[in-house]
């Protein structure tokens, strides 16, 4: 749907500006010495309903010339700098929580195309932590939010709900490459958030510089026969090739990630998500008559960046 709303502001972009420009070449030009004509052939001071009879501006025109501003803006807006974004599913909790619109930074990993997504200038890379927003690989009508947690030429291992990983190394220098180490995680408490009834337990999870929080549902068990496998790999263990990313939600046992279908391409990657700009409550009893997409109250304390 992002995608055909892209294809949408392209069109209407193009054709309102070329209508403008078709308008300020060939038929402005004949309008204004059809005024000049008229203001020549009366003595009399014309007023502006009446030159305006004279020589009328096309409705099409004059819709394309007040469009054509507006629309080109959001476009630009839209496609290099920052595009609006709602979180549909709780796989980013507690980080980002179902009514929760955050802006996405488009340019954070090089500007693309807004219709064939093709990138044209290289601005930077995925980091370790990073949550970012990405074309699902499987269906790429599909917006897909995640957290960063392989870069290419890692090894990740997911065992036992722990995160480990062995960053990228040059193979000509084995000798001095990091062995696998475990994701540090704290526990911090259990029962502020509930999946089914079963209180979920909150961690702190250090990925590199970027701390943050994960939840995991005890009563949940890891499912590693539905993992993504790769040839020669262990399961549970991820290989990230080049100019690819693996994946994670932070609410590990609600959240099918890279774990399940493997990794994202570059190509896929839509930009960095850096805020909350509104967040909705939809606190409702089952039993209420009012429509449940209508929000009860707006989240004020979750405005702003993310972590």
């Amino acid at each position: 749907m992002a995608n055909y709303f892209s294809i949408f502001l392209v069109i209407v972009t193009l054709a309102s500006g070329l209508i403008w420009l078709a308008d300020a070449l060939l038929w402005a030009p004949k309008r204004k010495e059809k005024l000049a004509m008229a203001k020549a052939s009366n003595q009399a001071e014309l007023d502006d309903e009446t030159l305006q009879k004279i020589a009328p501006v096309p409705y099409l025109v004059d819709t394309a010339q007040q469009i054509f501003p507006v629309i080109a803006f959001v476009l630009v807006l839209r496609s290099f700098l920052y595009e609006p974004f709602q979180i549909p599913s709780g796989s980013m909790m507690p980080t980002l929580l179902v009514g929760d619109f955050i802006l996405v930074e488009k340019f954070s990993y090089g500007l693309k195309d807004p219709v064939a997504r093709n990138k044209f200038v290289e601005l930077g890379e995925p980091e370790r932590g990073d949550i970012v927003v990405f074309k699902y690989p499987e269906d790429p009508n599909i917006d897909y939010i995640k957290r960063v947690v392989g870069l290419p030429g890692d090894t990740v291992v997911y065992n036992n709900k722990q995160v480990f990983i062995k960053p990228a190394c040059d193979v000509t220098q084995q000798a001095k490459c990091p062995d696998m180490q475990p994701v540090e995680l704290t526990f911090e408490q259990r029962g502020e958030f509930f999946q089914d009834m079963v209180p979920l337990e909150r961690f702190t999870e250090q990925l590199g510089a970027v701390s943050h929080q994960v939840l995991r549902n005890p009563a949940v068990p890891p499912h590693p026969q539905f993992y993504y496998q790769q040839p020669g790999t262990a399961a549970g263990e991820f290989l990230v090739p080049e100019g690819q990313y693996f994946v994670l939600g932070d609410n590990r046992d609600n959240s099918r990630d890279s774990r399940y279908w493997g990794f994202v391409p570059d190509a896929n990657l839509v930009g960095k998500a850096v805020a909350i700009w509104i967040s909705f409550e939809f606190d409702r009893p089952p039993s209420s008559w009012v429509p449940g997409w209508i929000p009860t109250g707006i989240r004020f304390e979750r405005i702003g960046g993310i972590d």
